[in-house]
């Protein structure tokens, strides 16, 4: 190894440690998934009606979309830390204020939904974006990876939860985990950083596979919007959001009334289902690496409508247990695909602004999804119409990916247009 090279290796720092701070990063902001908790609890304590509640999970993932547009726009300027650092105190305030929401709803949309919101968005851009660049070997993994933390974060989160609800109320609570979590965020954010430009792991080339899928240069976010392929992925993305997010919303509640079990044991299928989603993001995202990304969503659909349509007619719980799972293992295959996927089709340079602004999907599905559910729920009795809407809507939705293409550059254009040389 020759002095410049040494040099290089001596100023990179070890990017699996990077990848760990960002999956704890993940943990904290994840917890947002144990809403589903609290809403019983808040029900009953201010009279406040269900799409009252479950608003402000709305309002949360709502405003994570844009805020994830703009910290990944943010991130170009004052890079990872700065962004994730802010996230975190933005966030475990927003958390800890909204202990102070007794019989006010408003605050607790402002503090639990505006700005744990803002917080959110802005936090959960760093570590996609980051890792992306560190691990170009690996995309469809590492970015499972990195979102895998978000996705388990309710797994720790809904039993600690519970127990602080049942012994302090839930006022208190977000008070306690607030605090919690603005220390978990910053702490981890402090050690993120970019890889120097031009960094590839040591004797790594790209295969014809990955080539083969991956665009011959990076996009900018003005030309990643002239495509067809962006409108595309974030209709995959939505779709794809609105199903699990809708189970995810009503999880607990939806348990006790269709399989009849108890408070407790509902929470603990929050749990499990956070367990799915988690691995449901390293899975996916994984066996995306190994055949096309269009053909991981194409399968995600196709099981999800199946699985709508059974839902309401099952009566064990550990059956609806296990299909609940299924759902959030696509559901947390969305998010750890689909950061590969729009590296793939745009390149990572601008994949903080590309992507942040795609996420714009995840808040119109945190919104439709949820109230969809709760809506329907109230309207009709049960949960049963709602879970048919859903699956309908995925089966039909299942012949999008067929259509999704790479987006084609001028320099394919002209390699086309070029005559044969013999």
């Amino acid at each position: 190894m020759n002095e410049r090279a040494e040099t290089f290796a001596a100023n990179v720092p070890n990017h699996w440690r990077i990848a760990a701070a960002g999956v704890v990063m993940q943990l904290a902001l994840g917890a947002v998934y144990a809403w589903s908790v609290s809403r019983e609890p808040l029900v009953k304590s201010f009279g406040w009606s269900i799409s009252q509640v479950t608003l402000t999970f709305s309002i949360s993932i709502f405003v994570l979309g844009f805020a994830a547009f703009l910290g990944g726009l943010w991130m170009r300027r004052a890079g990872p830390r700065v962004v994730g650092m802010t996230a975190g105190v933005v966030y475990g305030i927003g958390v800890a204020a909204a202990s102070l929401s007794a019989n006010k709803l408003w605050v607790l949309y402002l503090s639990y939904g505006l700005l744990g919101g803002i917080g959110l968005g802005l936090g959960y851009i760093v570590p996609v974006a980051t890792l992306v660049k560190w691990f170009p070997d690996k995309r469809g993994l590492i970015t499972g990876l990195a979102v895998a933390g978000f996705g388990a974060g309710a797994l720790v989160t809904a039993p600690v939860a519970t127990r602080l609800i049942q012994s302090f109320g839930p006022l208190t609570t977000f008070a306690v985990l607030g605090i919690t979590y603005l220390v978990l965020v910053v702490g981890a954010a402090s050690m993120m950083s970019n890889p120097p430009e031009g960094y590839r792991p040591p004797g790594w080339e790209p295969s014809a596979a990955q080539q083969a899928q991956r665009a011959k240069r990076d996009f900018s976010l003005s030309e990643a919007l002239r495509t067809w392929q962006w409108y595309a992925l974030w209709a995959v993305l939505f779709l794809n959001v609105s199903a699990g997010i809708a189970i995810l919303s009503q999880a607990a509640p939806m348990a006790q009334e269709i399989t009849g079990v108890s408070a407790l044991a509902a929470a603990g299928l929050v749990g499990i289902i956070s367990i799915a989603n988690g691995a449901g993001r390293i899975l996916w995202s994984w066996l995306s690496d190994a055949i096309e990304r269009r053909q991981v969503f194409l399968i995600m659909y196709l099981l999800q409508a199946v699985i709508f349509f059974l839902l309401p007619q099952t009566r064990s719980f550990s059956v609806f247990t296990l299909l609940c799972a299924v759902v959030l293992l696509c559901y947390g295959g969305g998010f750890g695909t689909m950061p590969a996927f729009a590296t793939d089709y745009f390149g990572p340079k601008e994949v903080g602004s590309i992507y942040g602004l795609m996420l714009t999907a995840w808040s119109f599905a945190g919104v439709f999804g949820p109230l969809l559910i709760a809506r329907v729920r109230e309207a009709t009795g049960s949960y049963t119409n709602a879970l048919y809407i859903l699956g309908a809507t995925l089966l039909v939705a299942s012949l999008l990916p067929f259509a999704l293409r790479p987006p084609r550059t001028e320099v394919d254009e002209s390699l086309k247009a070029a005559p044969a040389r013999g």
